[in-house]
């Protein structure tokens, strides 16, 4: 395990992580590096001198760390987007692309999806707002300058 433990500070450097610029420690980045070669908590906690129980609680803080920087991405994404499109609660999702392409329109934004195919990014998107065909909560649909479609839950 030594020697996995060396191969995963390799991989970190050869990626550029830096523990000053990330929003991971790098003993969250080593532990991540680590699950994703699927080793089991109890195989790192050894490796590391450590406990399992310890494993855990860095790894699941590490996923949350995650999660905050893809939600503050995704929260500038939307900021920066010049096409922002509320479709209210409700909302039949085969009416989403067409208000879309026409916020788009307006703002000479290019779509580079079909209508099916947008239908199927904001329900992916947007998870359990979007129930069969029928908007279950409301959704700001932003699309960026080069066409990139984001979607979040409206509060």
């Amino acid at each position: 395990m030594v020697a996995v433990i060396d191969e995963v500070a390799a991989l970190l450097d050869d990626i550029g992580f830096d523990a000053e610029t990330s929003v991971l420690t790098e003993r969250q980045a080593q532990v991540l590096a680590l699950r994703e070669r699927d080793e089991s908590q109890a195989d790192i906690a050894d490796a590391l001198g450590t406990s399992r129980a310890n494993v855990s609680s860095i790894e699941s803080s590490a996923r949350e760390n995650l999660e905050k920087a893809h939600e503050t991405v995704e929260f500038a994404e939307a900021l920066r987007a010049p096409v922002r499109v509320s479709v209210p609660e409700g909302t039949d999702l085969y009416d989403v692309p067409q208000l879309v392409y026409e916020a788009c329109d307006d703002q000479g934004v290019k779509v580079g999806h079909t209508a099916p195919d947008l239908m199927k990014v904001v329900s992916d998107a947007a998870g359990s707002a979007v129930s069969g065909r029928e908007v279950a909560a409301s959704l700001l649909v932003g699309v960026t300058a080069d066409g990139t479609v984001r979607v979040r839950r409206q509060e």
